[in-house]
């Protein structure tokens, strides 16, 4: 029964404020031993496998058709690789699989951990903000990163291998859906995001450190895109399972 409830028994809304995503992209190889048996890498020219970090100021989390009162605010950093997944119906999903996940909020811990399989950890966040200049870091993670938001022409980071923005956004996440897979029962969960007013805005990177990806020890691993994404209604729909193969 508590097994059960981790398998996002029940749909969830919420709201971004903002959602800040920096997305890396590691030769395939490198990728491959961190994702389960059933999905496979989304792939860029057939080379670059990514992971993306993504930085939510998210408002209002609640049961979907709750009052917003019941709603709880937090913010989230959820460190993601892209992947797809072959359905029953022989639907190609495309989806994150999730690495691990942060929140400055103790209750979000311990009510994310109940509800998903995403292990939650607190941290510290601080959030500096100056006309265009947005800086996010965190002690305890060790992760800072310093960029710039305005409507200026932002150029692509200097080793991404993408040509151009149109490119870039196509890895912009989050993606529709994501997966969860218990390798014991061979069942793969699988959550459907659906949003509204996602605009993907390029983001000018000064400069960034994420611990996390540092502990990864990939190599050639390289910054491919920053975006901001804000003010976006968000919801989450009831987990579904199925058996792969």
């Amino acid at each position: 029964m508590f097994k059960s409830l981790k398998n996002h028994p029940f749909a969830v809304e919420a709201y971004f404020d903002s959602s800040t995503v920096f997305t890396f992209a590691v030769p395939k190889e490198q990728l491959e031993h961190l994702i389960p048996e059933c999905l496979t890498l989304d792939t860029f020219q057939d080379k670059w496998a990514f992971i993306a970090i993504a930085m939510v100021q998210t408002k209002d989390l609640r049961i979907k058709g709750f009052p917003k009162f019941t709603g709880n605010d937090f913010f989230l950093i959820g460190y993601r690789v892209f992947v797809r997944y072959i359905d029953k119906r022989g639907k190609r999903l495309r989806g994150l699989y999730i690495l691990k996940s942060e929140t400055d909020s103790p209750k979000m811990t311990f009510r994310g951990n109940i509800f998903t399989h995403y292990n939650y950890t607190t941290t510290d966040i601080n959030i500096n903000k100056e006309n265009e200049k947005l800086e996010i870091y965190s002690n305890k993670s060790n992760f800072k990163i310093n960029v710039i938001n305005n409507d200026d022409k932002v150029a692509l980071p200097t080793k991404s291998p993408f040509l151009n923005w149109k490119e870039a956004r196509k890895f912009a996440g989050p993606l529709p859906f994501t997966f969860t897979y218990n390798d014991k029962t061979k069942e793969v969960l699988i959550i459907e995001g659906v949003r509204k007013n996602w605009k993907p805005k390029p983001l000018k990177v000064e400069n960034y450190h994420f611990d996390f990806l540092e502990k990864l020890q990939l190599e050639n691993c390289v910054l491919a895109n920053a975006f901001i994404i804000e003010n976006v209604p968000y919801q989450w729909e009831k987990g579904r399972k199925e058996v792969w193969k």
